[in-house]
């Protein structure tokens, strides 16, 4: 049974309507720096001005998200398989250790984004699909799977491009999935020419958050859709101009693990979206529908078996998994939001 949300956890917003926190060109300001890895901006005549420094760190940071995946991936596949994201599940679910509930509510993640997005198996529409932050294939293989539709997956990380080609080559999919290495925020692809772009949490690791969702506009077909799902802060109270410190330090800290730059919330996307003139524009709350997630990877990584892979995996590895309480407690106390957000690009 499908989980139904409630009407709050829903927003819908007509292309018109707009109810930003913050304006879109200082979304990079409206924290401070997690690492030294995060860009410094500063605003000019409405546009994000990058200096020579923040190029630097933007650099730094490419480099450790590379290399973060290239020693963590194959961990992540052994344990819990090609899906590297989290799984869905109905609110208050319990989901024991035993269960083989935790890869079908990778699945599921995908198949509720889509249904979320109005994308559904009778859609003929869907020919060709950009993966952006592809992991090791899983998303891609199944989508191309599920529509009969051409995929390319992008990563950072030269390891996963080369297991999900040879995933989809194991799969008898490579006449439909391909995969290789390159920046979301300057993607390798013409304009206008995939029906859907996927990003299934990648836009946590992007450093310049304007500048991805322009590039995930320019790739996409005239009445294509796009669907983003991503880590993100909860939306500021009207008057605030920032999260509290204690906040702050909770995602700073989470940062410094998982290298990723500042995070931003979701109606930080609905107004980009917005100041770009997408249609249809929609998002959710499913911190609820996840919550299982992260205890559950933590269980897992406390077997023999996750145990003997985490210490051989290396030191990123084992950093990752001692983060992983954080995460719980960054959900636990609202700062932490798991948004997805969708929109369809004008005809």
């Amino acid at each position: 049974m499908k989980a139904t949300l409630a009407p709050s956890s829903l927003i819908s917003l007509p292309r018109h309507k707009v109810s930003s926190l913050r304006s879109p060109s200082l979304l990079l300001q409206s924290q401070r720096p997690s690492s030294g890895l995060m860009t410094t901006t500063t605003a000019s005549r409405g546009s994000v001005a990058v200096t020579a420094a923040a190029t630097s760190s933007v650099e730094a940071l490419r480099e450790g998200i590379a290399e973060f995946y290239n020693e963590t991936s194959g961990l992540w596949e052994e344990i819990w398989g090609d899906h590297m994201h989290h799984g869905f599940y109905d609110p208050d679910s319990s989901v024991q250790l035993s269960d083989s509930g935790h890869r079908e509510a990778q699945i599921r993640m995908i198949e509720e984004s889509l249904r979320f997005a109005g994308v559904t198996e009778e859609e003929k529409k869907i020919k060709r699909v950009v993966d952006v932050g592809c992991g090791i294939g899983g998303s891609s293989r199944y989508i191309a799977s599920k529509f009969g539709a051409e995929c390319i997956g992008i990563t950072l990380s030269p390891v996963q491009a080369k297991r999900a080609n040879d995933l989809a080559a194991a799969q008898s999919l490579s006449h439909k999935v391909s995969f290789q290495v390159a920046d979301a925020l300057e993607q390798p692809f013409e304009d206008g020419i995939f029906d859907l772009v996927w990003s299934m949490e990648s836009g946590e690791h992007m450093p310049d958050k304007a500048k991805f969702v322009k590039e995930l506009v320019r790739v996409a077909a005239p009445g294509g859709r796009i669907i983003i799902v991503t880590w993100c802060h909860r939306n500021l109270s009207p008057g605030e101009e920032a999260l509290q410190p204690w906040e702050q330090n909770l995602l700073d800290r989470i940062c410094k693990t998982f290298y990723l730059p500042a995070w931003c919330s979701t109606s930080d996307y609905v107004d980009l979206l917005q100041s770009l003139s997408l249609q249809d524009i929609k998002c959710a709350d499913w911190s609820e529908n996840v919550a299982p997630f992260w205890p559950a990877v933590i269980r897992t990584a406390l077997t023999w078996k996750g145990l003997v892979s985490l210490l051989r995996s290396g030191m990123k590895s084992i950093k990752g998994a001692l983060t992983m309480p954080l995460m719980i407690e960054g959900y636990k106390k609202g700062v932490i939001k798991f948004g997805i957000i969708t929109c369809q690009k004008p005809l």
